[in-house]
C-alpha cells in the first residue's frame, strides 16, 4: 500500500497528537464556564488567561492585545466590519490588495452594499502589492488598509514593512494584516511591525484544532464588537470561550516555534529541491518564484493540463495537494491571484499548489518527483 504524502498544509494542517491530547484532557477536566464566579469557573478562567499570555509571549506582545475568535474568517470579518462601524463618522473608504483572501474580499463587498467605498491596490506580475499605487489610493476618507502577509495561492511575501512606512504618515488609518499563512513560516518582523494595528490567525493552519483562532489588536486602537451579549473578551467578543480549543491552540503554536528553532531551514530546503527539479521540465510553469516567497508554498502548472486533473491524478498515488486556494478552488473566482498578476486564464487554470511543513521529508519530495515524472510522460503523450 502506498504511504500517504500530504502536501496541502496551507489548506489545513493535521493536529499534533500532543495538541489533541491537550484538547481532550482539557475538555474532560475543565468543566466550568470561565465567566462563572465559583471555583470551577475560576479554574477555567486561569487556563484561558494562561493561554492568552503564552500566545502573547510567543509574539512578543502583551496579553491584553490578544483576543480569541473562531478562526481567520471571523477575525478578518471582525477587523473590517468593526473598523467600518467604529470609524464610519470619519470616513467610509477602505483599501485592499487585489489578491486578498475571500474572507476579506467578500466582507468588503458586503460593506459596499452598506455605503462604503472599496479600492483595490494592484499587484505586480510576480504577485507583490504595488506600494506606490496603494499610496495613491489613500484619501481623507480612508479608514482601513488591509493586506495579507503571505499570499495563500503562490506564497508571495507582501511588502508589509514598506506599507507600514507609508502608513506612518497616516496614523489614523487602521492597518490590518491577514497573517494566517505567515505565522510559523516567515520571520515575524516582516509582517508584524509596530505600525500593524490588527493581525488575524487561525489555529488549524499551525497544527491546532479547527474552529479557533485569535487576533492581535494593538493597544490604543478601537474596534466595534460584532458579537454582543455576555461581555466576554473584555466586552469585545461575546460568546463563551472555547477553553479546550484555546489551550490546545497555545500549545500547538509553541510547538511550531520550537520546531522552527530546531530545524530553521528544513522547509526551505524541501522547497528548493522541488523548485530546482520542476524547473527542468519544459512544460512546467512555476508561478511561485525562488526568492521573496514563503518557504512553504510552491505554485506551478503543467501546460495543457487543468489543475484539478493533476490533483486527482496525484491523489490516485496518495499524494495530496490543491488547486491554489482550498477555500476557493471549487469556485475559480475572477479575483484569483494569478489573474490579478496578468496570467492568461489558459495558463492559470493549470495551477496547483504544494504547501509544505516541518513534518514533510526529503523522501516524500523524492517520491513525489518520481510520480510526477511518470505523470508528466503520460500527459505528454496524450497532448
Amino acid at each position: 500500500m502506498l504511504q500517504m504524502i500530504y502536501f496541502d498544509h496551507s489548506a489545513t494542517s493535521p493536529i499534533y497528537p500532543e495538541v489533541l491530547n491537550t484538547y481532550v484532557q482539557t475538555s474532560q477536566r475543565i468543566m466550568g464556564n470561565p465567566s462563572s464566579l465559583h471555583e470551577l469557573g475560576n479554574q477555567a478562567n486561569r487556563l484561558l488567561q494562561q493561554a492568552r499570555k503564552q500566545i502573547a509571549d510567543l509574539l512578543s506582545v502583551t496579553p491584553g492585545e490578544i483576543y480569541f475568535t473562531s478562526g481567520g474568517t471571523e477575525g478578518n470579518n471582525w477587523v473590517m466590519k468593526g473598523t467600518a462601524i467604529e470609524k464610519r463618522q470619519f470616513g467610509k473608504h477602505l483599501i485592499l490588495s487585489s489578491i486578498e483572501h475571500p474572507s476579506v474580499r467578500e466582507t468588503a463587498k458586503q460593506l459596499e452594499t452598506l455605503g462604503f467605498e472599496v479600492s483595490f491596490a494592484p499587484v505586480t506580475n510576480q504577485g507583490f502589492v504595488d506600494v506606490q499605487a496603494l499610496g495613491q489610493l489613500i484619501k481623507k476618507e480612508t479608514i482601513l488598509v488591509s493586506v495579507m502577509a503571505v499570499n495563500n495561492e503562490i506564497g508571495a511575501i507582501q511588502p508589509i514593512q514598506e506599507i507600514s512606512q507609508l502608513l506612518e504618515n497616516y496614523p489614523k488609518i487602521h492597518f490590518h494584516v491577514d497573517s494566517v499563512q505567515a505565522i510559523g513560516h516567515v520571520a515575524q518582523d516582516r509582517w508584524l511591525t509596530s505600525r500593524v494595528d490588527f493581525a488575524t490567525f487561525s489555529a488549524h493552519k499551525f497544527h491546532g484544532p479547527r474552529g479557533v483562532g485569535f487576533i492581535y489588536w494593538r493597544q490604543g486602537r478601537k474596534l466595534a464588537p460584532l458579537l454582543t451579549g455576555g461581555g466576554q473578551e473584555n466586552n469585545e467578543r461575546s460568546s463563551t470561550e472555547n477553553i479546550a480549543g484555546i489551550v490546545a491552540m497555545a500549545r500547538s503554536l509553541r510547538i511550531v516555534f520550537e520546531k522552527n528553532l530546531a530545524m530553521p531551514t528544513h522547509v526551505l530546503q524541501l522547497r528548493k529541491y522541488l523548485y530546482d527539479a520542476l524547473s527542468q521540465y519544459k512544460k512546467v510553469t512555476l508561478f511561485s518564484q525562488e526568492t521573496a516567497f514563503s518557504s512553504h508554498i510552491l505554485c506551478f502548472g503543467l501546460k495543457g493540463i487543468r489543475g484539478e486533473v493533476l490533483v486527482h491524478a496525484l491523489e490516485q498515488k496518495q499524494i495530496f495537494l490543491s488547486t491554489t486556494s482550498a477555500c476557493s478552488s471549487r469556485k475559480q473566482p475572477k479575483y484569483s491571484t494569478l489573474s490579478q498578476m496578468g496570467i492568461p486564464s489558459v495558463s492559470a487554470t493549470t495551477a496547483v499548489r504544494i504547501s509544505l511543513d516541518q513534518s514533510n521529508t526529503i523522501a516524500e519530495v523524492e517520491q513525489f518527483l518520481i510520480v510526477f515524472h511518470h505523470l508528466y510522460q503520460k500527459f505528454d503523450k496524450i497532448s
